[in-house]
C-alpha cells in the first residue's frame, strides 16, 4: 500500500487543502499520515482539527510515496519555508525520486528547497509567491493544477479534489 505524508502548519493551515486531498487519497487506497513542525493536534483555518502524529523533524521521505505540503496562512506565520527540517524533508523526498506535491502557499516552500528549477509550477496566485517561484528558477504557469513529471502543484482550496485525484494517479 502506497504511503503519504501530509506536512501542516501548526495552525491556519487551509482545512480543504487538507481534507480533501486527503480523502481522495484514501479513497484510492494510500495510507495517510500528517506531521507538523510538532505532534499534536491542530486547527486550520476554517476550525477543521487534524492531529499531526510525527515532528517534520522525525518525517523520513523515503518512508512514504508521496510527500504533500498543505498550504494555508499558517505557512508564512509558522516560517515553514525558512524551517531547516521542512526544507531537508522536500529536498530529501525530491532527491528519492518521490512524488512531491505542495497547493497554495505550499509551493513557497519548495522553492525555498531549491526543487522548482526548471519544473512547471503554480501556487497561489500572491505576487510574492509568484516571485519567489520564478526567482528560484520555477516556470509559473498560473494553473489550476500543475503536473511536472513528478512535482504535483495547485494554486488553492477549489483545486483539492483534483490535486487529491492526480496524486493517486501518480501513484497507482
Amino acid at each position: 500500500m502506497a504511503k503519504a505524508l501530509f506536512v501542516i502548519s501548526p495552525g491556519m493551515f487551509r482545512d480543504e487543502e487538507l481534507f480533501h486531498t486527503k480523502e481522495e487519497l484514501e479513497d484510492a487506497g494510500i495510507e495517510t499520515h500528517i506531521a507538523s513542525l510538532r505532534k499534536g493536534e491542530f486547527m486550520g483555518r476554517l476550525g477543521g482539527r487534524a492531529v499531526a502524529d510525527i515532528s517534520v523533524s522525525e518525517a523520513i521521505a523515503a518512508n512514504y510515496d508521496v510527500v504533500i505540503f498543505v498550504g494555508g496562512p499558517g505557512v508564512t506565520q509558522h516560517g515553514l519555508p525558512e524551517n531547516p527540517a521542512v526544507l531537508k524533508l522536500a529536498k530529501d523526498a525530491n532527491s528519492k525520486c518521490k512524488v512531491l506535491a505542495a497547493i497554495c502557499a505550499g509551493p513557497k516552500i519548495l522553492a525555498a528547497a531549491g526543487v522548482v528549477k526548471g519544473k512547471k509550477v503554480t501556487v497561489f496566485p500572491d505576487e510574492g509567491y509568484i516571485a519567489l517561484i520564478k526567482k528560484m528558477g520555477g516556470n509559473y504557469t498560473a494553473s489550476h493544477l500543475e503536473v511536472d513529471n513528478k512535482l504535483v502543484t495547485a494554486d488553492g482550496p477549489e483545486a483539492a479534489h483534483d490535486f487529491g485525484r492526480k496524486i493517486a494517479e501518480l501513484l497507482s
